[in-house]
């Protein structure tokens, strides 16, 4: 092979690990990141609704008054009649009535999931850092540098 021709092959080698695989690895590292976030939402309401639990059994089912964000962490003070159900986000912009319990079983089967997918993505990641070390070990040798 002539010098040009290496040359041109390098370039196309970088091209390749800069603009797809690093680009793939960033997209695979931004989705890992949101399903985490997802995960650490649903553990929040996990652990509200084991405090709303405990203070319903404290207060024999009388109203509760709380705080509601209305957005832009503006509050607005709310009392609820029954808080003996809550409405949980499925997925998809569908809300779903569960009672305290069936919400717990809910958060804990959604979390297995999430976890699953966030270590799939971890292993996609890996995987995409391994081929950018065999490109980049490739174009060493390519190069002939040691």
């Amino acid at each position: 092979m002539d010098k040009a021709n290496i040359d041109d092959k390098v370039l196309k080698y970088e091209h390749f690990v800069n603009e797809t695989l690093r680009g793939d690895l960033k997209n695979l590292n931004d989705l890992r990141d949101k399903v985490y976030g997802e995960i650490s939402e649903y553990l929040q309401l996990q652990t509200t609704l084991q405090k709303l639990e405990e203070c319903k059994a404290n207060k024999n089912n009388q109203p509760l008054k709380t705080q509601v964000d209305i957005g832009c962490n503006f509050f607005a003070q709310a009392v609820v009649d029954d808080p003996s159900k809550v409405f949980v986000c499925v997925g998809y912009g569908f809300y779903v009535e569960y009672t305290y319990k069936e919400a717990l079983e809910f958060i804990d089967k959604r979390v297995e999931i999430l976890n699953k997918q966030a270590e799939n993505f971890s292993k996609d990641m890996a995987h995409v850092r391994a081929q950018i070390r065999l490109v980049l070990e490739g174009l060493r040798e390519l190069q002939g540098l040691s």
